[in-house]
């Protein structure tokens, strides 16, 4: 028998303090009902569980930004629903002031209204916006430039299979105007003499032809084609050689994943009078209003080439919106199965180990009663 090292009584306090930690870690789940809180508990899975919880985040901010490029989008639309709208009027308008049992003064009432539907139109192009950004006036087209120092060229639009690059814009390309507006039969095409040789990189059979107004188009197989605004040459007899620079960006880039370069472009072609070729609309003649009604169908064509891309667009978002869901879904499962406490198996646990608790408590304080019975031997 020996009193100064308790050897039971250290077994049993090893044996207590163990018990009394599984205990403090079972209460410490059962009030959190996490299984991982910290990275002592399991490191693996601790560092695990951070980047799916970051991926899990991620996912939620990319599905709220999906939604509000949908939100986007509704807002374009609507806004050219009107522009719709304005531009069947106008054709109505068109088609009234053809007939020669109106007078010119009757046509004149006619271009008053055409007046202020053209100025509506402009001013929905401009004042369209979303979070203070303007949807409409081109501002989320794809860009391009020409190098003409007086600015007299410029690129107006360009098709998504317009490949991003540096082209060259040849000379030879000859204009002829009608008054202020291109003659589009007397502009020439690289198919007709003289002929214009286009160099790389354009496609095969390469042409030049006139749009109403000031526009060319420049256009090649697999839809290539590059509109130009020329108005700053008008008069001129040609176009002066000069470079094109096709960047292919300016699309309004929304995040629609957790991840980098997981983005959407969503390019909104600008809204003008003079794409939708209805800049010199004029109602106020007989020949005028006549040739409105093909005009208004032009512009009725480029509005719902416009509104049917941000359709397209829409419904691919709602596709996104709907496989972030879903992703999200499965993530947070296994995420929930990584971290979270069975609250079944814990509560077990706790017991199991508050009962060796107070199991070892009892053995200690017996084994610390031992050495007293020493004390007998020397009586």
């Amino acid at each position: 028998m020996r009193i100064n090292y308790n050897v039971q009584a250290m077994n049993a306090n090893l044996a207590l303090n163990k018990a009394d930690a599984r205990v403090s870690k079972t209460i410490g789940r059962l009030s959190s009902g996490l299984k991982i809180s910290a990275a002592k508990d399991e490191p693996s899975g601790y560092a695990i569980s951070k980047r799916m919880n970051l991926q899990i985040e991620g996912l939620s901010r990319a599905t709220q930004s999906s939604n509000d490029a949908i939100n986007i989008i509704s807002i374009a639309d609507g806004a050219l629903q009107e522009v719709t709208d304005m531009v069947t009027r106008m054709s109505e308008l068109a088609v009234k002031g053809a007939t020669d049992t109106i007078t010119d003064d009757d046509r004149t009432l006619i271009q008053q209204e055409i007046a202020q539907l053209k100025k509506e139109i402009q001013r929905v192009a401009d004042t369209t916006e979303f979070n203070g950004q303007t949807l409409l006036d081109g501002s989320f087209d794809l860009k391009g430039y020409t190098d003409d120092p007086n600015l007299s060229v410029k690129v107006a639009t360009y098709s998504d299979e317009t490949p991003a690059g540096k082209y060259a814009l040849p000379s030879g390309i000859s204009l002829v105007w009608n008054g202020s507006q291109l003659d589009a039969a007397a502009t020439i095409t690289a198919n007709d003499p003289p002929a214009v040789t286009f160099p790389a990189p354009y496609p095969a059979n390469t042409k030049v032809s006139a749009v109403d107004g000031t526009l060319l188009t420049i256009t090649g197989d697999g839809d290539f084609s590059i509109t130009l605004d020329v108005e700053g040459l008008n008069g001129a007899g040609s176009i002066p050689a000069m470079n094109m620079d096709i960047t292919g960006i300016g699309a309004m880039d929304m995040q629609i994943g957790a991840n980098e370069d997981q983005i959407i472009g969503i390019r909104i072609p600008a809204l003008s009078l003079k794409l939708m070729s209805i800049d010199d609309a004029d109602a106020s003649t007989q020949p005028g209003a006549a040739k409105l009604i093909e005009d208004a169908k032009t512009a009725l064509t480029y509005v719902n080439d416009l509104r049917s891309r941000l359709g397209a667009y829409q419904n691919r978002l709602e596709h996104t919106v709907e496989t972030l869901g879903v992703t999200s879904e499965a993530l947070t499962s296994a995420y929930s199965g990584l971290v979270d406490a069975d609250m079944a198996e814990e509560a077990v646990e706790y017991s199991t180990a508050q009962i060796l608790t107070e199991a070892a408590t009892s053995v200690l304080a017996q084994a610390n009663d031992r050495p007293s019975s020493a004390l007998q031997l020397l009586q």
